[in-house]
């Protein structure tokens, strides 16, 4: 399903730090504190990515993160809040990023998911990501999780098109 056409996904500011802070409470372990939040929207090395209703109201958010010289973009973290789950704002957030990443050069994206995940993992496998490494005890709750990647390379950048419904994801901790 497509996210309606009234949410937008614009870069993150400041001002969205409480809205951000809040999704967090979505995560079952793992979440950021506001200084961690904060730091993201500050960070030249950070890609924040908000979606937002008409109405101002915060769905969903993704932070990317890229080494200065690095070609690779690491998805740190995507949430949806739970009313705005199966919408597509998920697909929406990755979607965004990876077109950044392509504008930015970058050969692929990475990021960590939770096993046990299985709306997240059927989102990434949607959009071409693959598995690389398998992560026993990754997160903080001893949740095992799965590195993927997508060469943009070979996809031809950014975009992928499918109709992946949106899922609370942690990329990692």
């Amino acid at each position: 399903m497509a996210a309606p056409a009234d949410v937008v996904v614009r870069r993150g500011r400041d001002g969205d730090a409480d809205a951000m802070l809040a999704l967090e409470a979505v995560f079952p372990s793992d979440r950021m504190s506001r200084r961690s939040i904060r730091r993201f929207l500050r960070a030249p090395t950070a890609r924040v990515l908000v979606a937002e209703n008409a109405a101002g109201a915060v769905l969903g958010n993704l932070i990317g993160l890229r080494r200065a010289g690095s070609r690779a973009m690491r998805t740190y973290s995507v949430v949806v809040a739970p009313e705005a789950r199966g919408l597509g704002i998920g697909q929406r957030l990755v979607e965004a990023l990876q077109a950044i990443a392509a504008d930015e050069a970058c050969a692929r994206v990475t990021l960590e998911v939770r096993a046990d995940n299985r709306a997240a993992r059927a989102l990434y496998a949607r959009l071409g990501y693959r598995e690389t490494a398998s992560l026993p005890g990754y997160y903080e709750d001893g949740a095992d999780g799965l590195r993927l990647s997508r060469d943009l390379a070979a996809t031809g950048g950014g975009k992928a098109s499918s109709g992946a419904s949106a899922a609370s994801t942690r990329a990692s901790a």
